[in-house]
């Protein structure tokens, strides 16, 4: 059970990682009207808005998606090593 659990975090982690590298890599080669950048951008900036609400750009960089990349990973982590720990 715990594996089948800490499986699908493992996944939703390196989906949400996939997805915001998709976007930023979509964002310098394609329009931001084409259907697939608004799909994307539907799914993704709603988890960037805070993040870029705290933290703007530094100049033309923006440095939500790293930060996005790295939270999504530590979050995952540690819910999966508070999931074995408390049913192993």
């Amino acid at each position: 059970m715990i594996t089948y659990l800490t499986n699908i975090i493992n996944i939703v982690v390196q989906l949400i990682t996939l997805l915001v590298i998709i976007k930023v890599f979509l964002s310098y080669f394609m329009s931001p009207y084409h259907p697939l950048r608004l799909n994307l951008d539907r799914v993704v900036d709603p988890i960037l808005r805070p993040i870029r609400n705290v933290i703007p750009p530094v100049g033309m960089l923006d440095l939500s998606p790293i930060i996005l990349i790295v939270i999504v990973q530590i979050l995952g982590r540690v819910i999966n090593s508070i999931l074995i720990s408390t049913f192993h």
